[in-house]
């Protein structure tokens, strides 16, 4: 059973398959109380734990500690999600994980920051977290910092103190599970317009593609934009601007060999 996983003595090939309607019929069930219903939304979700944890498989620690503290994560998020918002459990779910699972690392690393710095981005995190459930969205660090009555710069320090620095090849996760890198989200405000168009050989590879294709390109690499704003602009999903995108540079590429 080649998608056979243990972790934490668990395996994965036996975790249940619920479809989307059964999943909230059962959030319904937790809501009204009911703890047989949460078991079994747990375990129904342990993939998009695993799935969470795969992101951090460059990290020396215990892949079984991640899963559990992910765990922990999963829990949370089903006791706090608000089933009266148009919001999807795993949209909310996958950062609730990934905060614990930051959260744990933190915690146990090596890097010394001062007390003041810590107590404060501990309140912080607090904070985000307190927000966050009442918001059911990310706050931003205004939000925070006017909820602690604590200057923004210095709630900004405090959480830069104690985050650790990201790859842009660190992978990210959308709705559907498909990975994409970090670089991905980030958008390219360079004011070199004429950088690439310009060049013949650009323009000759340009004709190779669709019209779809030349489009996301635009948007990507001329208006700078995200993949994600693209994906709304375009009519798609992010990870088919993904795949259209990868797809093209091929192409481009040839030109330059």
């Amino acid at each position: 059973m080649s998608n056979k996983v243990d972790i934490c003595g668990v395996d994965t090939s036996c975790l249940p398959k619920y479809t989307a309607e059964e999943l909230a019929n059962l959030m319904l069930k937790i809501k009204q109380g009911d703890e047989y219903a949460k078991e079994q939304f747990i375990y129904g979700n342990m993939r998009l734990v695993l799935s969470v944890v795969q992101r951090f498989g460059n990290r020396k620690e215990n892949p079984d500690d991640l899963f559990q503290v992910g765990c922990v994560g999963l829990i949370k998020a089903i006791d706090n999600f608000n089933v009266d918002l148009n919001v999807k459990f795993s949209t909310y779910a996958v950062p609730m994980i990934i905060g614990e699972i930051r959260r744990f690392l933190r915690d146990n690393s090596a890097i010394r920051v001062s007390r003041s710095l810590r107590d404060i981005a501990y309140k912080a995190l607090q904070s985000r977290e307190k927000l966050g459930f009442s918001l059911q969205r990310e706050p931003t660090l205004e939000e925070i910092a006017e909820d602690l009555d604590t200057p923004l710069r210095q709630v900004a320090c405090a959480l830069d103190a104690i985050s650790e620095p990201m790859s842009l090849s660190e992978p990210m996760y959308s709705d559907d599970l498909e990975a994409s890198e970090l670089s991905d989200y980030i958008a390219d405000n360079d004011d070199g317009d004429d950088k690439w168009l310009d060049n013949v050989s650009i323009k000759d590879a340009l004709k190779e593609l669709g019209a779809r294709e030349r489009r996301i390109l635009l948007l990507r690499y001329y208006l700078g934009k995200t993949q994600v704003e693209v994906s709304d602009e375009v009519g798609i999903s992010q990870a088919q601007v993904s795949r259209l995108e990868k797809s093209a540079l091929k192409v481009i590429k040839k030109y330059f060999v």
